[in-house]
């Protein structure tokens, strides 16, 4: 055979390869792939004409959910496209517009074909057969499954009462107003707690210090301007937050880079020089990790020495600024004025002060200081990275104090924002009435293993546990059991060492997802759950963006799947409650879901969206067109009533309360959620661990930050082979440091403290400032013999002790680093086999 046939012959050979292995391979992975489906991975591709076109989105909590359109051959998506302008009312392609913009998706959205049709779907119900955590387990029938978890609640809650299952619920992998996996608002909220046996979780990991704040502070959640406003502001501070990866509201990137073009200057303060601040020219103020809020005092200090405030502003709206604006029943107590300049406690807050505990020289401190004062409008985007650490509450109430001070609240490109909340969405389909949210006890989400080690030996201070108005106030739960909802929370909590130690006291631990998850491989009892592509639903916002998205059931659910609302329904009936549970439905819906969802979705849309909202599209037109954007009739400016119209704000106050009335009133913190004292204003704390403890910083010399990756969205999608093969889990660190322990990029180190150690390559550079480690959370734990993760998860690392305000303490991390030669098992994208095969067996 010549040269030229045989390069033929190969070439044919190996196209025929490709098409049979990969139709092979997906029918292997799905089961559900029938033989007329031709949906090809290689040449020939289908064409355009050749696929059905379906409007949907995306269903996570990254920061935004926007829109996905799903290109599939009968049962099978062949590719996911997004928003190009055609799919709303009067759309045209490439539509595009400040009032109505594309609601493209990322790159994480963009892969969801491949978490979809994973190794790791989880396709059956499963039940362990090992150890647990071991992560062996058997295929069961629904019916074992769920006959096994209903008699085990039974025994749980007659044997250790009203407390003992512990609702983890969260809005990870199942968000719609209608499949709702949601600690408040939830499913399994309102199983639980019609079932009679619920210990909520009440805090957020995200963000529980900005919400205090903002409660605080403001009375109400919903701090946020729509990001449309970004477009008019003239300076943008982005204090610890990075919009390339998360970007905290709808279409943000679009108006930042309409900010730009109009001339508005960016600063950046962050301990490292992100995408973002590269891609606006921002100035970069490094800063060390948990001090921002003496930096803020800093400023605040320059502020009020120079007269820069806005006192206008302050003597309308703000309680406790300064002496002047003190209620008159606490006119005795610190104000925050007396407190920056030091003539409460004998230390002024200057510049000077804050830069040895921050890092940033003086001259930086004054110079921003005067460029927020001085610039209108100027928006302080105060991110909720800085709040995840000890006594984070007071970063973001500091934070406040600045907007508060300059006159930055209520206006056009101004920022108000702590939690960051915008439009209002209408956000529920089921029933929300007053059997939902029913607790028994309630605790901070990251003390569960530690009451469940030490019960009954207890302090409910110590486990944040929520005040009620009966007799069972200051009762420690009973924690026998666990639900995952939406949930990949033991891979996300704090110290994730002592969960392990406690999970292995509870009797049940219940994981409901699509995916195998490494939660999942601690549960007795694994759940298939229907993806979003799976099942009938609706999209919101996630926190910012005036539209919503239409998202059918785009493919049949594979497997054996079934969504949220269907499990706990047969659930529900097989515990004697489940026509209460789910009035539309009768006993079939287990098998038959479609005409009560779309019951559901219908009366959502014409009584809450059409009727509140002054929508007139129908619901079979929404249907049909996909997506709804509102036109707004002003950009949404939080608070711009209040300051233009003199509407109170929902305090006790009616002001701006940087003097807290609530905080100020408690006598007994031991009978409040926050256990430990909270002062009324707004002051730097110590940290228990930073890089100003001398003591400490000679064993653990480096300061750990933990930020979101781009490449997931926590846990999720960290299994996407494409996405793993652009992004790796690594340690960051200065060059200068890396020089003075011998390490290059991709040297192998291990991450250590006392609490625990993780092995993960290093990559050195010049954006991360020095005595600082950046190490991405959300990846997969993968434990060696001796408890060593060999996947860098940076909350093997992580303190699980209360903040007061109920801040998670992510951030708030002493380490070590040294070269090592322990394993470093780097993932999905170079490994080549995957530990799906544990999840197929038959026994």
């Amino acid at each position: 055979m010549d040269t030229q046939k045989l390069q033929d012959y190969l070439n044919i050979n190996r196209r025929n390869f490709l098409k049979t292995t990969a139709l092979t391979s997906t029918t292997l992975s799905t089961g559900l792939i029938s033989s007329k489906t031709q949906a090809y991975a290689y040449e020939p591709y289908p064409k355009d004409d050749d696929l059905e076109t379906v409007v949907t989105s995306c269903a996570h909590n990254c920061g935004s959910r926007h829109a996905l359109i799903a290109h599939k051959k009968n049962d099978v998506i062949v590719r996911l496209s997004t928003d190009d302008g055609r799919f709303q009312k009067d759309g045209e392609y490439g539509k595009d517009t400040e009032e109505e913009p594309q609601l493209r998706g990322c790159l994480r959205g963009r892969s969801y074909r491949h978490r979809i049709y994973s190794q790791e779907r989880l396709l059956y119900p499963m039940m362990r057969v090992g150890k647990r955590g071991e992560g062996k387990f058997r295929r069961a029938s629904w019916e074992e499954a769920l006959s096994f978890v209903a008699e085990k609640m039974q025994y749980i809650k007659a044997t250790y009462g009203d407390t003992a299952l512990l609702d983890q619920s969260y809005a990870g992998a199942s968000w719609g107003v209608l499949h709702k996996s949601d600690q408040i608002e939830g499913l399994l909220g309102r199983f639980l707690g019609m079932f009679g046996c619920r210990t909520s979780s009440w805090s957020v990991p995200s963000y529980q210090a900005t919400t205090f704040s903002s409660r605080m502070t403001f009375g109400t959640i919903r701090d946020g301007n729509e990001d449309d406003t970004f477009a008019h502001s003239k300076l943008i501070i982005m204090w610890g937050w990075n919009p390339a990866y998360t970007f905290h509201g709808g279409n943000t990137f679009y108006y930042m880079r309409l900010a730009k073009q109009r001339g508005c200057k960016f600063v950046l303060v962050d301990p490292q020089y992100t995408d973002s601040a590269s891609t606006y020219d921002a100035w970069w103020i490094p800063i060390r990790p948990n001090t921002d809020a003496a930096m803020m005092a800093g400023m605040a200090h320059y502020i009020f020495s120079n007269n820069l405030q806005d006192q206008d502003f302050i003597n309308k709206f703000v309680q406790g600024m300064d002496a002047a604006t003190m209620p008159d029943w606490a006119s005795d107590q610190e104000n925050f004025k007396d407190y920056i300049l030091g003539k409460s406690d004998g230390q002024p807050k200057t510049p000077e002060w804050a830069a040895e505990i921050c890092g940033v020289s003086a001259k930086d401190i004054k110079k921003l200081a005067d460029m927020y004062a001085t610039t209108k409008p100027a928006a302080l985007k105060a991110s909720w990275a800085p709040g995840r650490n000890a006594y984070g509450e007071q970063y973001n109430r500091m934070a406040a104090a600045l907007q508060a001070m300059t006159g930055n609240i209520g206006i056009l490109g101004g920022c108000a924002e702590g939690v960051g909340k915008g439009w209002h969405a209408k956000a529920v389909a089921y029933p929300y009435d007053e059997n939902s949210n029913i607790w028994y006890q309630s605790i901070k989400s990251d003390r569960w293993a530690h009451c469940v080690l030490n019960y009954p030996n207890v302090k409910r201070e110590d486990i944040g546990l929520w005040p009620r108005s009966d007799e069972t106030d200051g009762q420690i739960p009973n924690i026998r059991g666990i639900f995952w909802q939406g949930s990949d929370w033991f891979n996300q909590l704090t110290n994730i060492n002592k969960e392990i130690q406690a999970i292995h006291k509870l009797d049940l631990v219940v994981c409901m997802d699509s995916t195998i998850t490494p939660s999942g491989l601690w549960a007795d009892v694994l759940f298939p759950v229907a993806t979003h592509f799976e099942r009938h639903d609706v999209a919101l916002p996630w926190y910012k963006g005036h539209y919503y998205i239409h998202r059918p059931k785009v493919i049949e659910p594979m497997g054996e799947s079934k969504t949220d609302l269907q499990i706990f329904t047969e659930l529900a009936y097989r515990l004697g409650f489940g026509k209460e549970y789910n009035p539309k439905a009768e006993r079939n819906y287990f098998f038959d879901n479609e005409a009560v969802d779309e019951e559901f979705l219908k009366e959502w849309w014409e009584n809450k969206v059409m009727h509140y909202q002054n929508v007139t599209m129908p619901w079979d037109e929404f249907k049909q067109t996909g997506i709804y954007k509102f036109k707004l009739d002003r950009p949404h400016v939080a608070f711009q009533d209040n300051v233009e119209k003199g509407v109170p704000w929902d305090t006790p106050s009616g002001k701006i309360e940087i003097f807290s009335s609530k905080l100020a009133k408690y006598t007994d913190w031991t009978k409040t959620s926050y256990g430990h004292y909270i002062p009324a204003i707004p002051k730097w704390i110590e940290p228990w661990e930073y890089l100003g403890d001398r003591e400490k910083t000679k064993k653990h010399p480096f300061h750990l930050i933990s930020p979101h990756p781009r490449w997931r969205t926590h846990s999720i999608f960290n299994n996407i082979s494409i996405l793993r093969e652009t992004y790796e889990q690594e340690v960051t660190m200065n060059a200068s440091d890396a020089m003075k322990l011998g390490l290059k990029t991709g040297d192998t180190v291990e991450v250590y403290n006392d609490r625990g150690k993780v092995v993960v390559p290093v990559y050195v550079t010049q954006r991360c400032m020095p005595g600082v480690a950046v190490l991405y959370e959300g990846s997969w734990m993968d434990l060696d013999e001796n408890g060593v993760d060999r996947s860098g998860n940076p909350d093997f690392l992580t303190d699980d002790n209360p903040s007061p305000a109920g801040a998670f303490a992510y951030n708030t991390v002493l380490v070590n680093i040294q070269k090592t030669c322990l394993e470093h098992r780097p993932g999905w994208d170079r490994l080549a086999t995957s530990r799906s095969h544990v999840f197929r067996r038959d026994n």
